[in-house]
C-alpha cells in the first residue's frame, strides 16, 4: 500500500460474508466492511458499547432488524443505528445482498479540510471560501 493512499474494490463473488475494507485500505479512524448475505443468510443479533453504524445497501434488499422490528432497505438506502440498539442483518429474499457497514466510535469534529484553487498552490483555505472549479468537458 502506498503511504497515504490506497485503493480497493467491492467483491460480489467473495467467499467470506465479511470483507474488511478497513484493513485493505489502511483506514484507522473508522470501520468499513463489505457484507455479503446470500439468500436466507442472517447475521448475529448484536449491539455495540460505543460504535454507531451506518449501513449502505449496494445491491439487493436487506432486512435490518432493530430491537425485533424489521425494516426493508433497498439498493441505495442508508440506515444509521445507535450503539446501544440491538440489530440483525438478514436476507430473506431470493437475490444476494451486498452492503457496506461503516462504524465509528468517536465524536465527529467537523470540517477540518483545506481547499486549493490549483495543484501548484501551497496555502489552502476553508472549502466554503474556495469556489468550485469549472466542470470537466464531457
Amino acid at each position: 500500500m502506498e503511504t497515504g493512499f490506497a485503493l480497493a474494490s467491492l467483491d460480489p463473488d467473495a467467499e467470506d460474508r465479511f470483507v474488511s475494507l478497513r484493513r485493505r485500505l489502511g483506514v484507522t479512524s473508522f470501520g468499513i466492511n463489505q457484507v455479503l448475505l446470500r439468500p436466507g443468510q442472517r447475521g448475529r443479533i448484536h449491539r455495540h458499547e460505543h460504535q454507531e453504524e451506518v449501513y449502505l445497501v449496494i445491491s439487493g434488499t436487506l432486512t435490518l432488524w432493530i430491537e425485533g422490528e424489521p425494516h426493508e432497505l433497498n439498493e441505495g438506502d442508508l440506515a444509521r443505528v445507535a450503539p446501544d440498539l440491538r440489530r440483525q442483518l438478514a436476507n430473506p429474499h431470493r437475490e444476494d445482498v451486498i452492503l457496506l457497514a461503516l462504524g465509528g466510535a468517536h465524536v465527529h469534529v467537523g470540517r477540518d479540510g483545506e481547499a486549493f484553487t490549483s495543484w501548484s498552490d501551497s496555502d489552502g483555505a476553508p472549502p466554503q471560501e474556495v469556489p468550485l472549479p469549472d466542470d470537466e468537458p464531457v
